[in-house]
């Protein structure tokens, strides 16, 4: 059998160019090779696979990978572990800067295990095969499965969250891994699987500087019982500068020690309330205070769970591209990495929350019609037409037996709505165009299973609030005219005026967009600016605290 195992090596090393080599002493030993043979051909048998104590978890991948290769190892040698081990070792140990955990990897068994072949080196004992095949298997492991951390995220989101769509990635990682053998990439090769965004490298940068602050014994609370604003004089205001100096919006200066409420604090104060998405008046209120005291090892979670969703996203979100970061109620058209126009946005409910997934928008409507959808119409609409006879003839609510072209308009008035309910209800509800249609004058549309699209509204005094879920999924925007107007910038006959005139006719009219954009609805509850300020905004879905107790779960087979 050994002989014939031989015969098979030598035949693909001839024939295969990529292990240059591979027979010889310094490379791999046929016992080696064998022993590794009869443990992969054991997996196959077995329901888990092992190596020591520790688990395999890409039993599918390593399989594979090893039948591909005819069982030749990778790591170690009969001379012991070779060059690249080390290599990996220190790639492993840097998945904590990703805001994963290193021992997820091995690390704790693939280092114990190093230390005992290095000191039977050391004494000149005999390496045991046995622990030799343990660590390759490990590191085989560990080095897959931390390349499909990298590259598709630790968690697949839609496990967890049913509104939430991702993108993965997929790609055949056992061919990478032969191809980061063959070229002497291994640390490059897991570099290269990172999100390759400026916005993720600063991420990973703050989270080296909060885990610094955190290690510096992070921030204390500030406990005041009043308001604390500019010409305070109070023990709360030495606290207060404490905590801003600990956090980088307030630089050192004379005044450390000053119980006084003076301008510069002000100013911190303010920058403070920007980064986390406050009132910004410079005014230590109750919100303002909350946010003081989240601890900074809450921060460093926050950080942790979106380096995790960047890693959800797909590699290129394109040249250009509209983002709604749906946390911090916003809407960005982004062009070659530069925010060209922004905007205030309304986001869904709790219990209606908007998804998150992207989608190409290809056409925007003027003076849209509003067809309620029928879960709304039972829920909201039809319980105020109960308690008003002419709410449906107030808000320009048409109502029609069926859908479409033969749909057949009917009296409101000779409906009995008291039976109607969610398991009967066989009309359509439309609202037609003008100043009272909840899309307001413009929808933009990018076809998706949820039916979410962005459109204006009505009810502009919403923009004011700082916290703005109000809506049913769809997401309504500050300045749609704006943003119709950056759509058909490339269509002469598309201008502020033309806008506006058809809008005014109160039709519903169709345009194609010249050029389709893509539409990415994300959820950042921590992120980077462009001068590197980490900003954080509430969980208003808990979307962070099921991501967390997924993230602290142990791992599974794959």
């Amino acid at each position: 059998m050994k002989r014939k195992l031989l015969m098979i090596l030598y035949s693909f090393t001839l024939l295969n160019p990529m292990f240059p080599g591979i027979l010889s002493s310094e490379i791999m030993t046929e016992e080696i090779c064998e022993h590794l043979r009869n443990r992969v051909e054991v997996f196959e048998a077995s329901k888990e696979m092992k190596a020591g104590e520790e688990r395999i978890f890409s039993t599918a991948m390593l399989q594979r990978f090893y039948v591909r290769r005819v069982y030749v190892p990778v790591w170690v040698s009969k001379g012991g572990p070779l060059p690249s081990v080390s290599v990996l070792v220190e790639k492993l140990k840097g998945a904590y800067e990703e805001g994963l955990r290193p021992g997820d990897y091995h690390l704790d068994a693939i280092q114990k295990i190093l230390g005992k072949v290095e000191g039977n080196i050391k004494s000149k004992k005999p390496l045991h095969q046995d622990r030799l095949v343990d660590l390759e298997l490990l590191l085989t492991d560990a080095f897959l499965l931390y390349a499909s951390h990298l590259m598709s995220g630790r968690i697949n989101p839609e496990t967890i969250e049913p509104d939430w769509h991702a993108d993965l990635k997929e790609a055949d990682l056992t061919a990478g891994f032969e191809t980061a053998l063959s070229e002497n990439r291994i640390k490059e090769s897991l570099d290269d699987l990172l999100p390759q965004s400026v916005e993720y490298n600063k991420l990973r940068k703050a989270l080296i500087r909060y885990r610094q602050i955190s290690r510096n014994g992070g921030w204390g609370n500030i406990i005041s019982t009043t308001r604390l604003k500019k010409g305070e004089q109070s023990q709360a205001v030495i606290s207060l500068r404490s905590r801003l100096l600990a956090s980088g919006d307030l630089s050192e200066y004379n005044n450390r020690m000053s119980d006084i409420f003076d301008e510069v604090l002000e100013k911190a104060v303010i920058r403070f309330q920007l980064r986390h998405g406050l009132k910004a008046d410079g005014i230590v209120g109750q919100a303002t205070l909350n946010a003081l005291n989240v601890p900074v090892e809450e921060r460093i979670d926050q950080i942790n769970l979106n380096l995790e969703r960047w890693r959800w996203l797909p590699l290129d979100l394109g040249k250009r591209y509209i983002q709604v970061n749906i946390a911090n109620y916003q809407l960005d058209v982004v062009e070659n990495d530069n925010t060209i126009l922004s905007m205030k946005a309304i986001v869904g409910k709790y219990y209606r929350r908007t998804p998150v997934f992207s989608a190409k928008m290809t056409y925007l409507v003027l003076s849209p019609y509003w067809h309620v959808p029928p879960s709304i119409a039972v829920k909201d609409k039809i319980p105020e037409q109960r308690k008003n006879p002419f709410y449906f003839e107030q808000q320009h609510i048409k109502v029609f037996q069926g859908w479409g072209e033969n749909a057949r308009e009917v009296d409101p008035q000779a409906i009995d709505w008291t039976k109607i309910s969610k398991n009967f209800f066989p009309y359509h509800l439309r609202q037609e165009p003008g100043s009272w249609n909840l899309l307001g004058e413009i929808k933009f549309m990018f076809p998706n299973r949820y039916d979410v699209y962005i459109h204006d509204t009505p009810m502009k005094g919403f923009f004011e609030k700082t916290k703005r879920d109000f809506s049913s999924g769809c997401i309504r925007i500050e300045k749609p005219v704006e943003l119709a107007m950056y759509l058909l910038r490339n269509d002469p006959k598309w201008t502020r005026e033309t806008i506006y005139s058809a809008i005014e006719k109160h039709k519903e009219h169709t345009i194609i967009l010249p050029e389709p954009i893509m539409v990415h609805l994300l959820y950042w509850t921590a992120w980077a600016d462009k001068e590197g300020n980490i900003h954080f905004r509430k969980d208003i879905y808990k979307r962070d605290e099921r991501l967390k107790q997924a993230m602290l779960k142990g791992l599974d087979a794959h």
